[in-house]
């Protein structure tokens, strides 16, 4: 029997404002890793990180890398009892575009039961709720039911090298434990929590198209100069079929795996309403490629989609000019069985072969990622799915995410335990956009859940 955790969730209850006050500063420090401007702001973050885990009485240090530090820490005083391991993020995607935020992106606003700001979801708010519902046990009990630690990065916006690093060269040293908790991700739906078992992999591309050696009058040399921004419109236009929805690239659906026929039915057994769906993207109606439904597509089908396009004059008013060059973001989300190598190089020969002539064309790979599967069963998982039903009141639903958390497949591989996928936001958390926000009742049953896995593990 698991034990009762009254005691510290009466603790959570009475001191949850202060909780979210804290959550507040945790908010405001800019710590945006793709950006070289903001490196004092993300070690800064570190630094807060490292000083919250050290004041919840754990061994807490900062782990130097080539980029940002990771944060670790640990408490091992409960012999003979499972090992968790808590994996977060501190560090953020960047805010723009400014002028769409309802209010500054890192000045945390209550809005009735939301918290808006970048980072809010994405993963401050949810990796925070492992740090006070440990700091809660620990300050009640004096002493924690399992043993656990925490290895939080400062790079997951921004490719996530270091942390790679890290965990291949410690081999499961630091790091060994029976099961690794993620909270970096969406319940399915309001009041249903999930437990993920599938992750999509990444691979992020970026191409530019050079024609002259300068800007040239669009009347005097255009029909007679290729224009690169033409060319790129061009290039783009062959990576996917705008009917079909199917991924253009030669070989790119080679290696995928397909859905078991289990997976479809249960995806469809899931409530999904499409109106309502499309409605709240403001939407007409879904995309993508035939003979899948919308849950099959986001979860577990490869995709091609161009994140940013940009070149030539984007000033008011005209300027009648060729660009000397055009370029653009491209990623591809992967699913079991893709590499993220043998994609990007497939991607890069399909980019040469069908761009026009009279430009050059360079493409350059930024980082990649394999999907993950991982296996949802065992007395940890269970233990994990009895927390969450314990604290929101409904058994958990098995789904896979779109999204992808580079190092999660790495911590499988390595480390050779669960992973336990088990996130507190939700789908329209606006997470990478403008007006991020997690639900702060979400925060608070984030720390109950983690409470109440704390002490279920210890039976597992």
């Amino acid at each position: 029997m698991a034990t009762d955790s009254g005691d510290v969730l009466t603790r959570v209850e009475n001191e949850q404002a202060d909780y979210l006050e804290e959550l507040k500063d945790y908010l405001r420090i800019p710590s945006i890793s793709t950006d070289p401007g903001y490196a004092d702001e993300v070690g800064r973050c570190a630094q807060f990180v490292n000083e919250k885990l050290a004041g919840a009485g754990l061994a807490a240090e900062l782990l130097d890398t080539d980029r940002y530090p990771l944060v670790y820490a640990e408490w091992l005083g409960a012999e003979g009892k499972p090992t968790l391991l808590f994996y977060g993020h501190y560090d953020v995607q960047p805010p723009d575009p400014l002028e769409e935020w309802r209010n500054p992106p890192f000045e945390p606003t209550v809005e009735g039961d939301l918290l808006v700001a970048r980072g809010a979801t994405d993963d401050k708010g949810q990796s925070f709720a492992h740090i006070k519902a440990v700091a809660a046990i620990l300050a009640e009990r004096g002493e924690l039911p399992v043993n656990v630690k925490f290895l939080i990065e400062g790079e997951e916006e921004s490719g996530g090298e270091s942390i790679e690093t890290f965990v291949r060269s410690d081999g499961g040293g630091k790091l060994a434990c029976d099961a690794v908790v993620v909270s970096d991700s969406s319940m399915y739906a309001p009041g249903q929590p999930s437990l993920l078992y599938g992750l999509k992999g990444l691979a992020y591309m970026e191409l530019r198209v050079d024609g002259p050696n300068r800007d040239l009058h669009s009347g005097t040399f255009g029909g007679a100069v290729a224009n690169p921004a033409n060319a790129l419109a061009h290039i783009v236009s062959r990576l996917l079929d705008s009917e079909t929805g199917k991924v253009m690239i030669p070989g790119f659906y080679d290696a995928v795996v397909e859905l078991e026929d289990w997976e479809r039915k249960a995806f469809a057994q899931l409530p999904h309403d499409e109106k309502a769906y499309c409605a709240e993207l403001g939407l007409e109606q879904t995309f993508g490629e035939d003979g899948y439904s919308t849950l099959e597509r986001a979860w577990a089908r490869p995709t091609c989609d161009v994140n940013g396009i940009f070149g030539g004059y984007q000033g008011e008013g005209a300027k009648t000019v060729l660009p000397a060059w055009a370029g653009a973001k491209v990623s591809m989300r992967l699913v079991p069985n893709q590499d993220p190598e043998t994609v990007a190089r497939l991607f890069t020969e399909h980019v040469q072969a069908v761009a026009p002539p009279g430009v050059r064309v360079t493409v350059k790979p930024n980082h990649g990622a394999a999907a993950v599967l991982v296996d949802a069963k065992g007395p940890i998982v269970e233990a994990a799915m009895a927390a969450q039903e314990d604290v929101w009141g409904k058994r958990p639903v098995l789904i896979r995410e779109g999204g992808s958390i580079p190092i999660v497949g790495t911590f499988a591989e390595v480390l050779s335990v669960p992973i336990l996928l088990m996130g507190f936001g939700l789908s329209d958390d606006r997470l990478h956009s403008p007006n991020e926000k997690f639900n702060i009742s979400h925060f608070y049953n984030g720390i109950r859940t983690t409470v109440r896995l704390l002490d279920r593990a210890a039976d597992a």
